[in-house]
């Protein structure tokens, strides 16, 4: 089997939403598994209640912590992430930036990379924050996937919508009250499917 590992961070379920439907369009490839992790929090039980996200972390606690091996035994990764700043979430970073040994001995080096990303308002950085993130999967030497105009959904004007070729996305809402729409999801599926195929042709 085509190992296709999604490794995501979400506080309060959006990202994870969105790794839900990419695993399901992972499988959709024959011959290619969809394994789901998250990686590590950095936020005490304390603050992650201050800012109400606590019963969302709990919600998530049956999906296993990623660790950097996990990295190394997949035959692609797709990243999702919540958007700060423009750019990727601290606990994604920090994950990431554990990542040297598998640069020293270049064990990601022609693997299929690519990310999906959301934040709270339609322009609040998400395109910005999967190109920043694509910095870190080319030094690694990845394969970048995006999300190709293939995908229709992203062509439409009628309505205020995530995605673009870079990756898909999803709207959270100033306080995080907009689920992924249908069309967010379905472009969450249809990128799961593409690096799933990519990944099988170069496996």
């Amino acid at each position: 089997m085509c190992k296709v590992l999604i490794v995501y961070y979400s506080m309060y379920g959006h990202i994870y939403k969105m790794a839900e439907a990419v695993a399901e369009g992972v499988r959709e490839v024959a011959g290619c598994e969809a394994i789901i992790k998250r990686v590590p929090e950095t936020l005490s039980d304390e603050v992650l209640g201050m800012m109400g996200a606590l019963e969302a972390q709990k919600s998530m606690a049956h999906i296993p912590v990623a660790t950097v091996d996990d990295l190394a035994g997949a035959d692609a990764i797709i990243f999702g992430t919540p958007t700060r700043f423009g750019n990727m979430c601290g606990q994604m970073r920090q994950y990431l930036d554990a990542t040297g040994q598998l640069w020293m001995s270049g064990a990601l080096v022609g693997k299929p990379g690519s990310v999906f990303a959301s934040s709270a308002t339609q322009h609040g950085g998400q395109e910005s924050t999967i190109l920043s993130f694509h910095t870190t999967l080319l030094h690694q030497g990845m394969v970048v996937v995006g999300l190709p105009y293939a995908f229709a959904g992203q062509m439409g004007i009628s309505e205020i919508t995530g995605g673009s070729p870079y990756g898909a996305s999803t709207i959270a809402g100033g306080k995080g009250e907009r689920l992924p729409s249908d069309n967010e999801l379905a472009g969450a599926r249809y990128q799961g499917a593409h690096v799933a195929r990519i990944a099988l042709k170069l496996k």
